[in-house]
């Protein structure tokens, strides 16, 4: 078997079953396997040199195809309510029939760390049969120096196969498309999809099982840090601002996606970005724009033009789910360790399409509870097929599909933290104001980056705070450089018993989707939820 690259002798692709295949290339650098996408007819180059792929049917994660191994051990530690089980003989069926359809396939290894803290890291081993894909997560983990791979043995492998179907009856998957998990061995089974962020999210996964256990919080959210050493980490779902309002010029980044909380303060998983590009302008985003023209970027299912090779960022023609992925390092202000100190404030990111909640409140460490297991935002018309109106999601810790425990172990986790450390928590609504959406407008980056910048440097602590009628959430009178007109959203809008009626509907979503966790939580959580504040002000 022809093998490349550097790897562990010792611990090489026989260690996990591999027979018979057409080779292995180990570890390779960006530029080479750039050569090996486009010569291959995986990609193809934009004009600024930036990696360009499609990722045919699938243009976004397969949550339903997901599926995780039930044993002895995972039995009482998965919440089975949220996630779909399959069983050891099924996964075992799987992994075999994996280890067939390489036989005779040229597959590429990555040997890398999920993980910025040497305490806590995950060290992954993951087989593509794209380069494309080996280069995609090569720039989202972390990369061991050279002379760590000789020695490299992961407690984590990913088998990334999108020319694999799934069988049914024989592996108990929906379709053709899988994502297999199990804990147990330390195995990611991804089969009949090319979407490269499935194999991302599987680390991701997998240190939301581990690190709870050793009372690190993991969590689906972006951080940065000021000139102070002040640390602030934004939660929130995609398309609400996460990557965009954590790159700011003024904040060095930790990171855009995934992080752990631990005794030592807050750290990165990844080391790349992973950024939505529809409608991506240098005006509004100018770090991501900019990287987004970079060699060793790689850009998914944005078009090309078919002359120049331009990236045309506002056509949708593939899916609103245009993505890049590049090195933190080629944001200008990037933390080079992917560490900092325990956080400042916390920032809850929603995209309210209905229009009703204040673009800036201050949380009770209750409220703080209350929304991170409600993990609010809303889809708007046009972003996924039958959505026509705006629609209400919840996901619970901001990122449900990768909450393999109960809400409630993670909640608490965050809770204990808040309350030891004295974090100052934000709700941040990056959505609509003046009307829902069809009839109001988005509230501006311009005005959300103020407020932000008021929250982090601390000159809300001293603002006057008033509390709205139907949230009970805490806003301000003022902020510098803010129209105050927005601070309170019910006044935006022309018509106050269409705004009234709208938050009503709101609020009435937000109770019937916690009644999921009343049993879970503590009196003053319970209260900490929306309902009539009839003495509020306006």
């Amino acid at each position: 078997m022809r093998q490349t690259g550097v790897w562990n002798a010792s611990h090489g692709a026989e260690a996990f079953g591999f027979e018979k295949l057409g080779g292995v290339n180990w570890n390779l650098p960006a530029a080479v396997l750039v050569e090996r996408a486009v010569r291959r007819g995986e990609a193809q180059l934009s004009a600024s040199g930036a990696l360009t792929a499609e990722t045919g049917v699938h243009t976004g994660r397969s949550p339903k195809d997901k599926f995780v191994v039930r044993d002895e051990s995972t039995e009482n530690e998965v919440e089975w309510t949220t996630n779909a089980s399959m069983t050891p003989e099924q996964f075992e069926n799987l992994r075999q029939d994996f280890l067939a359809h390489a036989q005779g396939r040229e597959l590429f290894a990555q040997d890398l760390y999920g993980g910025a803290d040497a305490g806590h890291r995950l060290p992954v081993r993951v087989y593509t049969e794209y380069a494309w894909h080996s280069m995609f997560i090569a720039t989202m983990l972390i990369q061991p120096k050279r002379d760590e791979l000789e020695g490299f043995v992961p407690k984590l492998t990913i088998l990334d196969f999108p020319s694999f179907t799934a069988d049914p009856a024989r592996h108990g998957s929906r379709g053709g498309t899988i994502i297999a998990v199990d804990f147990t061995q330390g195995i990611v089974l991804i089969g009949g999809t090319s979407y490269a962020g499935e194999m991302k999210k599987s680390v991701f996964t997998f240190l939301n099982y581990l690190l709870p256990k050793k009372g690190v919080m993991p969590m689906h959210c972006s951080a940065n840090v000021g000139e102070d050493g002040s640390s602030a980490v934004f939660f929130g779902l995609s398309g609400t601002g996460k990557t965009t309002l954590s790159a700011d010029p003024a904040r060095a980044l930790v990171g855009d996606d995934e992080h752990g909380w631990g005794p030592e303060g807050i750290f990165n998983f990844e080391g790349g970005c992973y950024a939505k590009t529809i409608r991506l302008t240098a005006e509004s985003e100018p770090e991501i724009f900019a990287a987004a023209h970079r060699f060793g970027a790689i850009l998914e299912n944005v078009p090309l033009s078919a002359d120049t090779r331009e990236p045309d960022f506002d056509d949708v023609s593939k899916t609103e789910n245009t993505r890049v992925a590049y090195p933190l390092k080629f944001i200008p202000n990037a933390n080079e360790t992917g560490k900092a100190g325990h956080p400042k404030n916390i920032v809850m990111l929603t995209c309210d399409a209905f229009g009703v909640l204040p673009p800036i409140s201050k949380l009770t460490p209750a409220q703080a509870m209350y929304h991170f297991l409600s993990g609010y935002t809303a889809k708007v018309a046009g972003t996924e097929k039958g959505v026509t109106e705006p629609q209400a999601t919840f996901s619970t810790c901001f990122g449900a599909p990768f909450m393999p425990r109960n809400a409630a172990v993670y909640g608490e986790l965050l809770k204990s933290l808040i309350a030891e450390h004295g974090v100052d928590c934000w709700l941040v609504n990056t959505g609509w104001t003046g009307g829902g959406f069809g009839s109001g407008k988005r509230i501006s980056l311009k005005a959300t980056r103020a407020l932000l910048t008021a929250a982090l440097d601390g000159s809300l602590k001293d603002a006057e705070f008033r509390a709205e009628r139907f949230f009970g959430l805490e806003v301000p009178n003022e902020v510098e450089g803010v129209d105050a007109s927005i601070l309170r959203p019910r006044r935006t809008w022309a018509d106050k018993a269409a705004y009234d009626a709208a938050a009503a509907k709101l609020r009435g979503m937000f109770q019937a989707n916690f009644r999921t966790y009343e049993g879970h939580v503590d009196d003053e959580v319970r209260a900490a939820g929306p309902q009539e504040f009839r003495e509020a002000a306006e």
